[in-house]
Parts: structure tokens; sequence; C-alpha cells
């Protein structure tokens, strides 16, 4: 398995770049690898197939100086558009998503993953978060717009290369921020 490692002044991110959404965070190189594999049946859950394999880093980067959040540099080979695979898996962490918000109580634990929102704020932040995703990937997505016409767009805006984040990158970061938020519900609940 390839995996990208960013480097944050507190955090690093490890992402598994042939598998969109599967990234996760340490205190240090080593403990986002371990993160990282510690999800990997999770992971598999919401895309099946996907297999750990031997890690090999293939890159460090160095992400900004206040990466708390998010991991934001693209990684080598992202430059290029997605494959059908990449796009099929994006798809699954947004079933992964959905399904997460259907089975999920209104009001979730409170507590210090994702603070103090309930499940509504948790979906009106990754459906926001999309938006402006797309606008990264050269889609304008209107307020208002049903999430699935949002979501058919931003797979439009994904074969193409019109913005500024490169197209594979965007799908490793879309796929990651829908499902790390997916987990956060599954996490919190009551």
């Amino acid at each position: 398995m390839k995996v990208l490692i960013e480097t944050g002044a507190r955090w690093h991110w490890a992402s598994a770049i042939d598998h969109p959404g599967w990234c996760r965070r340490g205190k240090g190189e080593e403990a986002a690898l371990e993160e990282l594999l510690a999800y990997a049946d999770r992971y598999a859950r919401v895309v099946p197939g996907a297999k750990t394999g031997k890690v090999v880093v293939v890159d460090r980067v160095t992400g900004p100086p206040m990466n708390e959040w998010a991991p934001t540099v693209p990684g080598p080979g992202e430059n290029i558009l997605p494959t059908a695979r990449d796009l099929k898996a994006l798809r699954q962490c947004w079933e992964a998503f959905d399904s997460a918000v259907a089975s999920s109580a209104v009001t979730l634990q409170k507590g210090p993953r994702g603070g103090g929102r309930d499940r509504d704020q948790i979906v009106d932040h990754v459906r926001e978060g999309e938006r402006a995703y797309g606008r990264k990937i050269g889609v304008r997505v209107p307020p208002r717009t049903s999430w699935d016409e949002q979501r058919a767009a931003i797979l439009d805006g994904l074969t193409k290369s019109e913005g500024p984040w490169p197209p594979r990158y965007a799908v490793r970061r879309i796929a990651w921020h829908v499902l790390d938020h997916a987990w956060e519900i599954e996490d919190k609940q009551i």
C-alpha cells in the first residue's frame, strides 16, 4: 500500500494514495501510520476489497504550519484525472456517510471528537464543505442545490481538470472529509 506522509507542526497525516478517503493523523509519522492501519478493517467495510499489504511511504511532504484539521498537500501522481475506481470509492464514502446519518439520532454524544456538534450540524458542515471543494475543482454549486445534484456536479467536475486542486487529490480530500465525518457520527452515538 502506497502512503503519503504530510508533516505539520503538531500532526502528521498518513494517506493511502490508492484508497481515497483512507487517511488518519497522529503525533508523528509512526503514530499516523499506526492510526491509518488501525482503520484498515473499518475502511474495508466502506470500500470492499481494500487491502493493506506492505506499507510503502512513497513521499513525504510538508503541510502548512498549522495543519491541524485536514490533509492539505497533493501527493505524487495526483495531478492526473481520477480513475473509475477512485470515483467508485468516493461514491462508497458518500454512501457510508448517508448510512451513518440515516441510522443516527439527532443528538450526539459531546466530547473531543467533533466537539459539541450534533448530527444535523455535521451534515450542514459536510454539505458546505463539498460546495467549497467544488470551487477547488472548477465547479460552482449554488446554495440550496439538492445534495444529489451537488454530488453529480462534483463527480462531473472531477473528470476534468479545471480548478486549482489536482483532480486525484480532490477525490482523496473529499472522500476523506466525508468518511471522517461518517465515522465521527458513528463514534458519537449516545
